[in-house]
């Protein structure tokens, strides 16, 4: 797309929604791994404006997930400082030529990087995710849909799509291979497991899904949200918050974290070997969708295709690096 049709894109965006008029031109901003992300500014006001991926949106379950979970970050607004989508016309999904749009008030902080991260932030973090944890959803009626735990992946079948691609990483997928079907098993095993106890969380809040103004932290993406085992959760982003940029975490902000979160609920009980096991799940999940990408299973454009590629080669080494911390981790928690 040129830069007149990106404009004229936007220009009609925002006349839609009646948000003013535009009085610069949109600035592509980092927006994850998934969606693209414009920064906007208007004669009302500046925004930021989720662009929405079509193949995610193209998935039966796709926009009752995204309708869903912008009530769910409505209603933590309650309870923590959180940034749902402007709700226009009703709606918090704004729809135009077949794209799908949610559009955010500017938020003018900052995220943290790796090595920005403190014990002090760790703790503020973790009483922040027990008290979404707390939170009442009820009023919501979502229902808590069991996982169905039939699905296995086929990890042969890419990499004999990926050898006949000639794909960068089917020697490291191939090396690989027995690890992954293993890994599937105890996720598998400790997700059934689980599932009996689980709460309503934001399921993705690393340190980039976090504005910080001073000192007061803003929840944002919430497009993840739903039920979820509390201890995997809790694990899981202690994790986020305590990893350096070599991938490994540091036992003291991790367990700045669950001192956090246990200040707000009290003494944890959990078989924290099947919490840690349940944590290869997303790992592969995120590893088989981008393998699609990198196949052009799922994708749409050349710059996603490369994306996925390098996120294969990423997603396997991390969940070899998972595998060596879980025992350290384990020894932590039980201390």
């Amino acid at each position: 797309m040129n830069n007149i049709q990106y404009n004229l894109k936007f220009e009609k965006l925002v006349a839609v929604l009646e948000l003013g008029e535009l009085i610069s031109t949109p600035k592509s901003i980092s927006g994850g791994l998934l969606h693209r992300m414009y920064a906007i500014e208007t004669t009302h006001a500046k925004y930021a404006v989720k662009a929405l991926n079509p193949q995610i949106m193209s998935r039966p379950t796709a926009m009752q997930n995204y309708i869903q979970s912008e009530q769910i970050a409505n209603v933590a607004a309650n309870f923590i400082h959180a940034q749902p989508a402007k709700v226009i016309n009703g709606s918090s999904m704004q729809i135009l030529d077949h794209q799908c749009y949610l559009i955010f008030d500017w938020i003018d902080g900052k995220s943290l990087e790796f090595q920005e991260v403190t014990e002090t932030h760790c703790e503020h973090m973790g009483m922040i995710l027990a008290d979404i944890h707390k939170a009442d959803f009820s009023q919501l009626h979502i229902p808590d849909l069991q996982l169905d735990h039939s699905k296995e992946i086929d990890w042969n079948d890419y990499l004999n799509k990926g050898q006949t691609e000639n794909s960068d990483w089917t020697i490291l997928l191939d090396n690989s291979i027995q690890k992954l079907y293993e890994w599937s098993a105890q996720a598998k095993n400790a997700s059934v497991i689980l599932a009996s106890n689980t709460v309503i969380s934001h399921r993705d809040l690393e340190p980039k899904n976090v504005m910080w103004q001073q000192d007061t932290p803003i929840i944002i993406d919430w497009e993840s949200a739903g039920y979820i085992n509390p201890m995997h959760d809790l694990v899981e982003t202690a994790m986020y918050w305590s990893v350096d940029h070599t991938g490994n975490v540091d036992k003291e902000r991790f367990l700045a974290f669950i001192d956090g979160y246990r200040s707000r609920v009290g003494n944890l009980n959990a078989n924290w070997r099947m919490v840690l096991e349940n944590g290869f799940a997303g790992k592969l999940d995120w590893l088989e969708y981008s393998l699609k990408r990198s196949l052009w299973i799922e994708c749409t454009d050349n710059e996603e295709q490369q994306m996925g590629t390098s996120q294969v080669i990423w997603t396997i080494e991390a969940l070899k690096q998972y595998e060596d911390m879980i025992s350290d981790v384990e020894n932590w928690l039980s201390s």
